[in-house]
């Protein structure tokens, strides 16, 4: 027997996709983008984690989970001493709707 091809709509009708999973896929591949930034920004300056580390005055395990992309447990201020000694500054901004606005 010949198997008719389905459509894109029916494939998808009888495969339902969880939008909770796809959100959450793309919040920890976000992440883990962020993470190789971070990395890949203190690679660039030339240091290891652990003179990072002593240079923010934290612990190499701190920096490391920090490029793993575990912000949420970070303080605000070693993020921003992060960036300031790979040569950049922290900017943050409260964004509701299309409204920005920068609070430090």
């Amino acid at each position: 027997m010949i198997a008719m091809a389905k459509t894109l709509k029916d494939f998808v009708a009888e495969n339902p996709v969880d939008r909770g999973r796809v959100e959450a896929h793309k919040a920890r591949m976000l992440a883990e983008i962020r993470a190789y930034r971070l990395r890949e920004l203190r690679e660039q300056a030339g240091l290891t984690q652990a003179q990072l580390a002593e240079r923010i005055g934290v612990g190499q395990r701190q920096v490391s989970k920090i490029e793993h992309g575990d912000l949420d447990s970070a303080k605000v201020g070693t993020i921003r001493n992060y960036l300031e000694a790979v040569g950049g500054e922290l900017s943050l901004e409260y964004v509701i709707g299309d409204q920005r606005m920068q609070v430090a």
